[in-house]
């Protein structure tokens, strides 16, 4: 319904709603693109009809989403450009082999692939052993990574400096609304504010990581394991599957939480 709705508005319509999400006047815009402001307003106005070639180079210049660009694309009465295919399709065979070899190279290391809403595609063997206690209706299908880290029943209190990893989380999660004004994440977002803090947890951590990381230390039967994560995604993407994965790799934070790894590994 989403797609549907938003393909019926005008593209210059959305052409200005993605200018301005982007916080660019007109005159910025046109400048960036190398057309004239006239030639923009008139775009935006519907005065002027843009070509497909015309629409692609704006989208580029705006860091539009893929499947946000088949929208401007449709709504522009063009065909949509760039295919999505779910990952276990045919064609993407190097692409998923890339992903397993990614996931299976990091461990005894956790990691995971995640969609464009924190759906977990895939994990390592060594995510699982990190899931213990977790209530098995957050266990099953799809698995969302956000929920399954802040929810009372997930790992939230498990997470001793969770009021810092929470607030970390919620950064990305702006950042990634402000990005693709994606629906489905802001309805997430308003469900992660109002999970509860759960007694005990950390309010203010006493270590000082220079702005450098913010880690995940999470309590276990073993004492405690410090974390940080990369996130690690696929150059020059044209399938839209493929442009919303993403790799997240967790590596240990200090000696203890290695050795303790590479044993249970």
């Amino acid at each position: 319904m989403e797609t549907i709705a938003s393909a019926t508005k005008p593209v210059g319509n959305l052409l200005r709603e993605w200018r301005q999400r982007r916080r660019m006047s007109q005159l910025d815009f046109a400048s960036d693109a190398e057309i004239s402001t006239r030639h923009l307003s008139f775009l935006e106005t519907g005065r002027s009809q843009p070509s497909r070639e015309m629409i692609l180079r704006l989208a580029e210049r705006l860091d539009i989403p893929l499947r946000e660009r088949n929208l401007l694309l449709i709504a522009a009465g063009y065909a949509p450009l760039f295919p999505e295919r779910k990952l276990d399709d045919p064609t993407l065979a190097a692409q998923r082999c890339a992903v397993e070899i990614v996931l299976k190279g990091h461990e005894p290391f956790p990691a995971l692939a995640v969609d464009r809403h924190w759906t977990m595609i895939a994990a390592n063997g060594a995510v699982q052993p990190l899931l213990a206690g977790i209530s098995p209706e957050l266990l099953q299908p799809p698995v969302n990574v956000l929920r399954l880290s802040l929810h009372p029943n997930g790992l939230a209190p498990r997470i001793e400096n969770l009021s810092e990893w929470r607030t970390h989380l919620f950064d990305r999660l702006r950042h990634q609304i402000d990005l693709t004004a994606d629906p489905t994440l802001i309805t997430l977002l308003e469900e992660l504010r109002g999970y509860p803090s759960p007694p005990g947890a950390q309010k203010n951590p006493a270590a000082d990581y220079a702005g450098v990381v913010v880690p995940l230390r999470l309590r276990t039967d073993a004492g405690t394991l410090s974390f940080f994560s990369t996130t690690t995604v696929f150059g020059t993407p044209v399938d839209i599957t493929l442009s919303e994965l993403a790799i997240e790799s967790f590596f240990p934070a200090d000696a203890d939480t290695a050795e303790f790894l590479r044993k249970l590994g």
